[in-house]
């Protein structure tokens, strides 16, 4: 069995080679250089590439542009169907990477066909009934008061202080859940996804807080999502809202919360964008959109399983093998990045084809995405508004990604800036 660390030399350097046919997915470069990192694979490998898990765990990494479209496209042939996967026997019940792969559950994340579209029917309304101008209003509010915080000090660490809380505070309120459980919330998301030591206590503690919200909605009904996920004429369990409320705010929390800092770390240090520090609101739109190309929060996305023995690209794919969406690395496919216009000053202006938010029948819902964009671009917009002088603190090679190969974000955002007074008025 190989371990995490396997292929790797004394550098951390990079662990493909022409002669292995098996990737190991761990190691610094999937989080400090994976641009290149993906273009070594796909020399050595092909746009289809045998990789393994943490434990010895074999799967498919899909990072061709026209093949992850294939996937996506056909949920008969790839389904995220989890219960196909044929490496549960070798699945230990605490691997800890087992919360981002999912496991059998009656959610609209891991379920498939029919019963897929049943949960869909019942949680898109439930997100279009978000007013978009309150959710800008809320997210203006708790922006501010976060800033509040740190804004008479000349300096901040914008991950922890800002971009972190920032969602998870806004999708609580929108869910009816206290600001004391936020933090709750935002802890078990993030030591989940980041599959350590403690990714499985962290996810049962996600189970707690997020089926005791349904229990307190069904007793006592509140003016909130999951009080209009609750109100579908269908009949729904218990179990079922809660294992959806968990799939809202896990696709909805880090995501957005690196959207929002992967954008403004875009912003200062790309001089491309300077102008958005003058008020140009273009250029946020601009940053934004190039950050879902360059910089997608997804990078990799478990997963689909093969339903029947088949081929992609040059690959045998046997049934319930798993392949895992390289999102972040179609996105880089030069089949695409040659009809980008390369060279120009902002390479995908006005070009959404990007796989930041999948595709297909388990794209994220237009609804979810229009929230996440609302709270990352009011967050950035509050932010220049209040500190229109915002500097890096370090230097551009000391900055910090989160340690994971499935998320991309900051592990932290350092700033300088010309401290002001507070909005309430406190110095």
């Amino acid at each position: 069995m190989t371990t995490p660390e396997a292929g790797y030399d004394h550098l951390g350097g990079c662990p493909v080679h022409p002669d292995s046919s098996v990737v190991p997915l761990s190691g610094p470069r999937f989080h400090t250089d994976p641009h290149r990192l993906y273009e070594e694979m796909r020399s050595a490998h092909g746009p289809v590439v045998a990789v393994e898990l943490a434990g010895g765990i074999p799967a498919w990494l899909v990072i061709g542009y026209r093949e992850l479209h294939q996937v996506t496209s056909d949920p008969e042939l790839f389904p995220r169907d989890v219960a196909l996967w044929n490496q549960w026997p070798n699945i230990p019940p605490d691997w800890p990477l087992l919360p981002m792969v999912g496991q059998p559950m009656p959610s609209i994340y891991f379920t498939a066909g029919a019963e897929h579209r049943r949960h869909v029917a019942m949680v898109e309304p439930a997100l279009e009934s978000i007013d978009p101008f309150e959710l800008r209003s809320t997210c203006e509010n708790l922006a501010d008061r976060m800033i509040d915080v740190f804004c008479g000090r000349g300096e901040a660490e914008l991950v922890a202080e800002f971009a972190e809380p920032l969602p998870v505070l806004v999708m609580a309120q929108l869910m009816g859940f206290s600001e004391r459980e936020a933090p709750e919330l935002a802890w078990a998301m993030k030591t989940l996804a980041d599959g350590g030591a403690q990714a499985q206590a962290a996810y049962q503690r996600f189970v707690e807080l997020a089926h005791g919200r349904v229990h307190q909605e069904r007793e006592h009904p509140g003016h909130n999502m999951i009080t209009a996920m609750i109100d579908f004429p269908e009949p729904f369990s218990n179990e079922e809202y809660g294992f959806d409320v968990q799939a809202v705010l896990a696709a909805g929390h880090l995501t957005t919360a690196d959207w929002l800092i992967n954008s403004l770390g875009l912003m200062l240090t790309d001089e491309r964008f300077a102008v958005a520090f003058g008020g140009g609101r273009r250029s946020v739109d601009q940053a934004m959109n190039e950050a879902l190309w360059e910089d997608a929060p997804n990078q990799i996305l478990a997963g689909r399983w093969a339903s029947r023995d088949t081929r992609l690209a040059d690959k045998v794919i046997r049934a319930g093998d798993m392949l895992l969406l390289g999102l972040g690395a179609a996105n880089g496919d030069p089949h695409v990045r040659a009809h980008l216009g390369e060279g120009s000053d902002l390479v995908h202006a006005g070009n959404s084809a990007h796989f930041a938010f999948s595709h297909g029948e388990y794209r994220c819902p237009f609804p979810a995405q229009q929230i996440a964009e609302i709270i990352a671009r009011t967050g950035i917009e509050v932010l220049l508004d209040r500190l229109p002088d915002i500097d890096l603190a370090v230097p551009v090679s000391g900055l910090v990604r989160r340690p994971s190969p499935f998320l991309r974000g900051m592990a932290s955002l350092p700033v300088n800036f010309t401290p002001v007074r507070a909005v309430g008025g406190t110095p």
